[in-house]
C-alpha cells in the first residue's frame, strides 16, 4: 500500500530511518533517547501518512505530534470519526514492528476507536 510518488517514498524512509534511530537509542538504555524519540515519532508519522494517504483516521502521538491518514470519511470539525491515540515509546515499537498492533490495543498501550482506527495492516513502517 506504499505511494509510489517520489516525495512519499523519501518521506517513508526518513520515517523509517528515524523509528530505527530510536529503537536502537532504547535498546542502548542511553539516557539521552528524548530527541531521538520526538524524531522518530514525528517522522514515523510522516511515514503513515505517505503511506495510507488520507483524513479518515486521526493518529496522535502526543506530545510531539499527530496526523489524519488513511483513505476514508473524512471530518472537517470537532472530534474525528476514528481517532488512534498511544505514547512515544509504544508508537515507535508499533512502527518499528516491535510490537503488534491488536496486542497493544488488547494492553492497553494503544486507544483506538471510529471506523478503520486498526492499523494492523499499515504497521510496521
Amino acid at each position: 500500500m506504499t505511494s509510489s510518488s517520489p516525495r512519499a517514498e523519501q518521506a517513508l524512509e526518513a520515517g523509517r530511518a528515524a523509528v530505527r534511530a530510536a529503537l536502537e537509542a532504547l535498546d542502548s538504555g542511553r539516557p539521552a533517547v528524548e530527541g531521538e524519540l520526538a524524531a522518530g515519532v514525528r517522522l514515523g508519522l510522516r511515514a503513515l501518512e505517505a503511506k495510507a494517504p488520507g483524513r479518515a483516521v486521526e493518529v496522535r502521538v502526543p506530545p510531539w505530534g499527530a496526523v489524519q491518514a488513511v483513505a476514508g470519511a473524512t471530518h472537517t470539525r470537532g472530534t474525528p470519526r476514528a481517532v488512534v491515540e498511544t505514547d512515544p515509546v509504544t508508537w515507535v515499537l508499533l512502527a518499528g514492528g516491535r510490537l503488534g498492533f491488536a496486542d497493544a490495543v488488547r494492553d492497553g498501550r494503544v486507544r483506538a476507536s471510529g471506523e478503520r482506527s486498526d492499523l494492523g495492516h499499515l504497521l510496521p513502517l
